[in-house]
């Protein structure tokens, strides 16, 4: 009754095999589902086969060309543990979220990489160029070393942001979860500060306060990437928002990481860009118009940037 004589399958059945994959299901889950429901025996190579169909489709994404300018670009990393050569190991999977001048939200891509470093994030920035990226007005980054650099070679213009949120989460590593909530506040005053120098003279206080004298890790760590935490204070509250956390990719990694704490670990780099992708496809859909705030940052960016800010028609 599902499929016809003589076919082995048909695009609505397939599209039920894709999103259940999408969610996190296994090939041999998703036969023994398709089971249940229908009483009809298929195979987890069957599936397989069916998943596999949509890589062409992701190296096609993945390749696609894209505007010359992007007003802000998210990258952040989650960890996905993948099967190679009969061992289990953490990779990082790199997104990357861009917001056009419009303020129109895209995904620009998936890099999946054993380890992070220079040399991987300049592969990254140098792809984005050679796929139409001209100009990148703030990039966000969640601090690792060579990061910011890696950028700059690409896009020399860019200015570079370091997540708020990622050097707080680093800073509570020196600290006991009972403390965490006590530093977190004692922290705020430095970003939330009205000015860069007004933010030097909080650190400073921090640092000679009794959670300075007890943990001087932490100032220490805000200190290295000083560079990197001051640029958003050049900006108007409602723009500082949306560039110093990278909450708008933390989102989306919360989307894939809950399919793939279902799977536990991918048999290859194949079958986990496969998954994410398709994570991907579903949450970008829902992505129809630029938020609210945009119209008060927009003004703010077009006097900071001037004539690199420029909304497409």
């Amino acid at each position: 009754m599902l499929i016809g004589k003589y076919r082995r399958r048909f695009a609505g059945f397939d599209e039920k095999i894709i999103g259940l994959y999408a969610r996190g299901m296994s090939t041999r889950e998703i036969a023994e589902h398709i089971g249940e429901l229908y009483g009809a025996e298929i195979s987890p190579d069957l599936v397989s086969a069916v998943t596999d169909s949509v890589l062409e489709e992701v190296a096609a994404w993945q390749s696609r060309g894209l505007d010359a300018s992007w007003a802000v670009v998210f990258f952040d990393a989650i960890r996905v543990k993948i099967r190679n050569e009969g061992l289990v190991s953490n990779r990082a999977v790199y997104l990357a979220i861009g917001i056009r001048c419009s303020g129109h939200k895209e995904i620009l891509g998936i890099w999946i990489e054993q380890t992070e470093g220079a040399k991987f994030w300049l592969r990254v920035m140098s792809e984005l160029k050679n796929r139409g990226v001209q100009d990148i007005l703030i990039a966000v980054v969640d601090g690792l070393k060579g990061f910011p650099e890696a950028i700059t070679s690409v896009f020399p213009k860019a200015v570079v942001q370091t997540c708020i949120v990622h050097l707080i989460r680093y800073s509570m590593q020196f600290v006991g979860w009972k403390e965490r909530k006590l530093i977190s506040a004692a922290l705020k005053p430095i970003y939330q500060a009205e000015s860069a120098a007004a933010a030097r003279d909080r650190l400073e206080d921090f640092d000679r306060g009794p959670w300075g004298q007890k943990y001087p890790a932490i100032a220490q760590s805000w200190r290295r990437n000083w560079e990197q935490v001051i640029p958003f204070f050049a900006f108007a509250p409602e723009l500082r928002k949306i560039i110093y956390t990278t909450n708008a990719i933390e989102s989306l990694n919360a989307e894939v990481r809950k399919a793939v704490r279902i799977r536990g670990h991918f048999p290859s780099e194949e079958a986990a860009t496969k998954l994410i992708w398709l994570v991907l496809r579903k949450v970008q859909a829902r992505w129809k118009n630029a938020p609210i705030f945009w119209q008060a940052a927009k003004a703010q960016l077009a006097i900071q940037f001037e004539d690199r800010f420029v909304v497409a028609d």
